[in-house]
């Protein structure tokens, strides 16, 4: 049930509560006039105060919302409109119950106006006001007809209190459909919106993997090409004598291929991961420490030995291997603390992520369980492959209930080709 049908729904229930209110009362005037009575006009008279009362509230009554429903403020609408679970709608129910009660007093055919009371009362009062006001009616209903008709019949008192009853069950049953049609268009929003925020995400994903492969790509091919040109040029230059013909034209191939290398190199940096954009690798991997959070999970960040400038692979694959390990330590770990330690050797660069969480067996983990299928593709396979692409190795140590280290050791570059790359 969508807005608009709630909307119809509720308005043939109105217009039909409006109908059987005015049969009633034509009834009771109707009897009155018939039957000759000697209080036929005060009866005719109450009528018509009730009749107007009611149509009075009735058109100032814009809202067609079940009582509990959330109704949103409108700054324009008047404070005293007589609306479900208002002071001004209490009074003017209130009016009309008095002015009923009085026409219970003239006519024992009045106590028919009380079934379309209670659905009143269940629209417009509160639950824990409805209630005791329903039985209220449903008691004064039972005494009109003893009073005036002098006498004990068990119809008396099933009449109105089945009455009371349907209208209960038919205003609690809708609004309890009402209730949940709301959930599961809240539901469906919901779904919509996750439904497109995982699209984006992938979108993103697919972006963000797409500008490593080409970093990776230009770095392990035109880059190094360009440098492997520059360095044989440049032992070319050296060994030809200074006054050789063929010496401008090397230096000036050396300097082409020097150009196109810084060409290709800001490429690969124009590629790189959006942490490494701004700043080095130890400041993005404080950033990762950082915004990581999980319940009761401390992550701590360290630099131990002197930071030395890496080429973009390398920062590349030491990141995701961070963002790997501490995604699968904030997944299945449960740990309470995890360290990241960033160190630089004489011939080589390490990471270390260390957690002390619940640990697990590396020779026999489900896939599943240590994220190599599901965490986005950065998985324990995915984080030697890139090491073994690097020349490094990837060790990971761990058992049940002792935590888990993940270490990446990388030889740092020690050629002139690859400093240049």
């Amino acid at each position: 049930m969508d807005s608009r049908s709630h909307t119809h729904v509720t308005a043939a229930l109105r217009l039909c509560l409006h109908a059987l209110l005015a049969g009633l009362l034509a009834l009771v005037v109707v009897r009155a006039v018939s039957e000759g009575a000697a209080d036929t006009a005060a009866v005719v008279a109450v009528t018509l105060l009730t009749a107007a009362l009611y149509a009075a509230g009735a058109a100032r009554s814009t809202s067609v919302q079940p009582k509990d429903s959330v109704q949103p403020k409108d700054p324009a609408r008047p404070r005293t409109s007589v609306q479900p679970g208002t002071r001004a709608g209490a009074w003017w129910l209130g009016g009309l119950w008095v002015l009923w009660a009085a026409l219970l007093v003239l006519s024992p055919d009045a106590l028919w106006v009380a079934f379309p009371l209670y659905f009143l009362q269940l629209h417009f009062l509160p639950m824990r006001w409805a209630l005791p006001a329903v039985v209220v009616t449903a008691a004064a209903a039972i005494t009109s007809f003893v009073v005036h008709r002098q006498e004990i019949e068990p119809g008396a008192f099933i009449g109105p209190l089945i009455g009371a009853a349907v209208a209960v069950a038919t205003v609690l049953g809708y609004d309890a459909l009402f209730r949940e049609s709301e959930r599961r268009r809240e539901l469906i929003v919901e779904l919509v919106a996750t439904r497109a925020d995982l699209a984006e995400a992938e979108r993103t994903a697919g972006t963000l993997a797409e500008r490593e492969r080409l970093a990776r790509e230009i770095h392990d091919t035109l880059a190094q090409g360009l440098s492997s040109i520059q360095l044989l040029l440049r032992a070319a230059e050296r060994s030809l004598p200074g006054n050789a013909p063929a010496t401008p034209h090397v230096r000036a191939a050396r300097e082409a291929a020097q150009a196109n290398l810084a060409e290709a190199r800001s490429f690969v940096r124009a590629l790189t991961p959006p942490d490494l954009e701004h700043g080095s690798l130890a400041a993005a991997l404080e950033r990762l420490c950082a915004r990581t959070t999980a319940p009761e999970l401390t992550v701590r960040f360290a630099v131990s030995g002197t930071p030395v400038e890496l080429p973009t692979p390398y920062e590349v694959a030491l990141l995701r291997t961070a963002q790997s390990a501490l995604a699968n330590t904030v997944r299945h770990a449960e740990a309470r603390r995890a360290e990241i330690t960033l160190s630089f050797m004489d011939t080589s660069v390490a990471l270390d992520v260390v957690d002390d969480g619940r640990g697990f067996d590396p020779s026999g983990a489900p896939v599943h369980e240590r994220g190599t299928g599901g965490d986005g593709g950065f998985g324990l396979p995915a984080m030697r492959a890139r090491a073994g692409s690097l020349g490094g190795a990837l060790s990971v140590e761990s058992a049940p209930g002792q935590g888990t280290a993940v270490a990446l050791t990388l030889p740092l570059p020690d050629t002139e080709a690859e400093r240049a790359a």
